[in-house]
């Protein structure tokens, strides 16, 4: 009988102090949501905490803490909140769709891949797995979902410009252009986007708007490094403003003297504008950084007999082979060196 009686008290002193518990984490909870009201973020997280102690598996509290943890740019905190609500209620939409952009956010692609897919009505859900596919490299998924979140959402310039890197990959550069062309129409200041639509355009050798969109992206504050300078020389060239042209690319020479590489990109192409005088300028200082530079002494033969001169030209590239056997096949195709 005495085992009984202290059973009982034993069981009417835990279930007291249960509904105590319960009442205080309800009391904590009223208090956190009053100061969530008020914008008062921090207080309202130390109550959300102080209900949660009361009541480790107060789903709700977990909710609304990781919202203020939001509110205060504190992800780490509220991806602990949510994830513990996610424990405690995994068909919980609204936690659901809060986790899933926090493990986008931290870049933990496939664990937003696999939770967003249990989503009923997350609106953003084509557009988180879209950008974790490309993220992980699945551009056809890719592909797929970010058509998708753009259909659904024709001002959302991230979704259009990953969609655009997408098609790059897929080496689709026609319909890249029309994302990047979307996605910098709704957001006009970003000039790293500008910077690489020009540079398609170029590869695309459209060098008309590659300089568009070169000249768009320093206007809106792109740093001008020796590779952007270079660039807008070149397109500048091949769109026949030579004087410009010349500006900027000895401005990178100024920067890189002798540079090999450079003087011999404006030595073709200079060659392949027709113009002549000037390609034989640039070749002759390969020549003089390099005298045992074959192709540069074979191109300058060439150029000697597209100005008439065929004899002297001949000669020149018959010394060139000399130095270089396998130039012979060029001479045989009517060829630059390399195909080019």
């Amino acid at each position: 009988m005495k085992n009984c009686i202290l059973i009982f008290l034993f069981c009417w002193q835990t279930c007291f102090l249960f509904s105590q518990n319960i009442d205080s984490a309800q009391f904590y909870f009223k208090k956190g949501i009053e100061n969530k009201n008020a914008r008062l973020f921090a207080i309202a997280a130390n109550n959300f905490d102080k209900a949660i102690n009361f009541n480790p598996n107060y789903t709700e509290a977990y909710i609304e803490n990781g919202n203020v943890n939001l509110e205060m740019r504190k992800m780490n905190q509220a991806l602990l909140n949510f994830t513990k609500a996610y424990q405690l209620q995994p068909a919980n939409n609204e936690v659901i769709k809060q986790l899933s952009t926090l493990y986008f956010n931290n870049r933990q692609f496939q664990n937003a891949i696999d939770l967003v897919q249990k989503c009923n009505n997350c609106s953003d859900a084509d557009r988180i797995l879209g950008m974790s596919y490309y993220n992980l490299e699945d551009y056809g998924k890719a592909e797929t979902y970010l058509q998708k979140a753009v259909k659904q959402n024709d001002k959302d310039a991230e979704a259009a410009y990953t969609l655009g890197r997408t098609y790059l990959e897929l080496e689709n550069e026609k319909a890249a252009i029309v994302q990047y062309q979307n996605a910098i129409t709704v957001t006009p200041n970003r000039n790293t986007w500008m910077y690489e639509l020009g540079l398609i355009y170029y590869n695309r050798e459209d060098y008309k708007n590659a300089v568009k969109y070169f000249n768009m992206a320093a206007d809106n504050g792109y740093n001008k490094t020796n590779d952007y300078i270079e660039n807008l020389g070149f397109a500048q060239l091949y769109t026949g403003d030579v004087e410009n042209g010349m500006k900027s690319l000895n401005e990178v020479l100024t920067r890189k003297p002798n540079n090999k590489e450079l003087i011999n990109n404006i030595a073709y192409a200079m060659y392949e504008t027709k113009r002549y005088d000037d390609a034989l300028v640039y070749f002759q200082k390969m020549l003089e950084l390099n005298p045992k530079d074959a192709s540069s002494l074979f191109m300058a033969g060439l150029i000697f007999q597209k100005k008439g001169e065929k004899e002297k030209g001949q000669k020149i590239c018959d010394k060139a082979i000399e130095m270089d056997p396998s130039l012979a096949r060029n001479r045989q195709k009517r060829e630059m060196p390399g195909g080019l």
